[in-house]
């Protein structure tokens, strides 16, 4: 029977810093992580604290989140050399305990794959900034769908019909946004004021990204109703490049892979030069959100709506302290 030797906490808590740095909806990072000494093995739970009520009320979203960071400690794990098992959902009675990953599991293969993509995560943020017109490479959109069909989930780039309506859609939920008392409070929560400097979630203003003055890019405006002073205003992309994540289905599970395969995406965009943004609005109403589909098919659950192009890299965001989000047991 093969041994391994005791996992420092220093190891394990070098591999949660790295999941913690995936996205999430608004910054909120919505997990907490349990490793227990003897098992040597992580359970992910969503943090509901978190969650936000009125923008995603299924917490369609936190799961996305948390499945980001899922697949972004697999990808650690593999790098550093554990042959892991991941289960989702392991207690059913406790829907709130969405992962567990079993490290150094005996003749577990490692995961060549996803070891390669580590070196992509801490280079990987959100850009709000206008991207270039520079065409995506058929070869490397094909490279992008694979990855998203190897954690269960379907990428589809728009094609220029589809893509209008989509931004139609997405135009609709800011509008909407914007007349909801009640979500523009939510998503004040999340935004932070450039005197924050401590602050350890959430979207500093210096993200915020320039103000759109012209182009077609879907790029929520996290500075809401208020005015930032100073803030530059800039053109953006025309014909934005945009891809569609979803999943045959809509549950739990299915939230957790697409978060899983999103982050794959992301991460293989990041180590081929690319940068990305997410366009969640018409996503977060579900009457829109029906209506994203791809009108030629009619068929699949829309998790995701990405932007992917050639840019300037996106700031980095804050991130809380390992400790706050890590517990370890015996």
């Amino acid at each position: 029977m093969l041994t391994h030797p005791t996992l420092k906490d220093t190891a394990v808590k070098a591999l949660v810093a790295e999941a913690t740095s995936a996205p999430s909806m608004h910054n909120a990072q919505p997990w907490h992580f349990d490793y227990a000494r003897a098992a040597r093995t992580l359970l992910l739970s969503a943090d509901l604290d978190r969650a936000m009520p009125l923008a995603d009320p299924t917490t369609r979203g936190l799961h996305l989140g948390c499945g980001a960071a899922l697949l972004t400690l697999r990808a650690a794990a593999a790098h550093a050399g554990h042959r892991t098992v991941t289960t989702l959902l392991p207690a059913p009675h406790s829907p709130t305990i969405l992962a567990s990953v079993r490290l150094d599991v005996p003749h577990e293969p490692l995961d060549v794959g996803l070891s390669a993509l580590q070196p992509a995560i801490a280079v990987r943020h959100t850009s709000r900034f206008p991207f270039t017109e520079r065409r995506i490479p058929d070869v490397l959109r094909a490279a992008l769908v694979e990855a998203a069909a190897r954690e269960g989930a379907q990428l589809a780039f728009l094609t220029t019909p589809h893509r209008e309506a989509v931004l139609d859609l997405v135009l609709h939920a800011e509008g909407y946004d914007r007349m909801d008392d009640g979500r523009e409070v939510e998503q004040r929560r999340w935004t932070r004021d450039a005197s924050a400097a401590d602050t350890a979630d959430g979207i500093p203003e210096d993200a915020f990204g320039p103000a759109k003055r012209g182009g077609a890019a879907p790029m929520r405006d996290f500075a809401g109703r208020r005015t930032v002073p100073g803030r530059a205003y800039a053109e953006f992309e025309q014909r934005p490049q945009l891809a569609s994540l979803s999943t045959t289905r809509d549950g739990p599970a299915d939230w957790l892979r697409a978060g899983q395969a999103l982050q794959r995406v992301l991460l293989l965009a990041t180590r081929q030069g690319l940068v990305s943004s997410f366009a969640t609005q018409a996503l977060e109403w579900p009457d829109l959100r029906w209506l994203l589909r791809d009108p030629r098919s009619g068929t699949g659950c829309v998790q995701m709506i990405l932007r992917l192009g050639y840019g300037p890299d996106g700031p980095r965001t804050p991130r809380r302290p390992v400790d706050e989000v890590l517990t370890i047991t015996p």
